[in-house]
């Protein structure tokens, strides 16, 4: 069967992601969708880019760009690390990099990172994007592109809709009647205490944390199937990722 496939946050966490791909059995038949946020956060970053670059070579493949993927991109472009950039898991990404990478490596994962689209929408009308946009006429008409790998808002606003509020009445808000579905990353689920991908009116959330104490996930968007990784921290038992909050790795034992 042909199958089209979302893919969370990877956050550099590259075995979770070979795992991942090994319990999906991927096929020449499947298209698989990757929501951004490809880096900083596990040790892996780089090697993470190098190897969907690889694999995109053999599979159907749509990458979009995430907000930290953005700042990558730049690092890459200009060699001047963001401090934010920095704070936020950009350092395992520059280590990723400076220790594994040529400079000519380095220029062709740049190349990949500007050919990543900001969103897609497939034939089926469903649309694919980091984090969301604000237009009521859609992203093409967004004024402040950053919206595409930043916005909350459009997340926030599904998750407070009433679902007894029907599509056809003039409370259901424009932006969710533009698409017949729309998948997201960018804002984890375990922000919910959800280990699972989120569904909220028409809007799906994929980021199950895996930069924190969660896994890596793919959906089915077809048939709703959930694939997911191990819990990503346990297969870089001697690195934290992101998880600067103490509070956040108490959490993660308990799994």
């Amino acid at each position: 069967m042909m199958r089209t496939l979302v893919i969370g946050d990877i956050h550099g966490g590259l075995k979770a992601l070979t795992q991942l791909l090994e319990r999906i059995e991927v096929t020449q038949d499947d298209t698989l969708i990757f929501l951004g946020d490809y880096v900083d956060g596990w040790s892996e970053s780089a090697q993470v880019i190098q190897f969907l670059m690889e694999f995109s070579e053999r599979y159907n493949c749509v990458f979009i760009k995430g907000n930290h993927d953005v700042w990558c991109e730049d690092f890459l472009r200009t060699k001047n690390a963001n401090p934010t950039w920095t704070f936020h898991g950009g350092t395992s990404t520059i280590e990723s990099y400076e220790n594994h990478f040529t400079e000519k490596e380095k220029s062709k994962h740049l190349n990949f990172f500007e050919s990543m689209k900001f969103y897609y929408v497939d034939d089926e009308n469903r649309l694919f994007i980091h984090a969301g946009f604000t237009s009521m006429k859609g992203p093409d008409q967004e004024f402040h592109k950053s919206n595409y790998n930043w916005d909350r808002t459009l997340w926030e606003m599904a998750l407070t809709m009433d679902k007894r509020i029907q599509k056809h009445s003039n409370l259901y808000p424009q932006r969710l009647k533009l698409y017949k579905e729309i998948y997201i990353g960018h804002t984890p689920t375990l922000k919910y205490d959800c280990y699972e991908p989120m569904h909220a009116i028409n809007v799906w959330n994929i980021d199950t944390g895996a930069a924190f104490y969660g896994k890596l996930t793919a959906l089915d968007v077809d048939t709703k199937h959930i694939y997911q990784s191990d819990v990503v921290q346990t297969l870089y038992p001697e690195e934290k990722g992101r998880n600067h909050n103490p509070y956040r790795v108490i959490r993660m034992k308990g799994i």
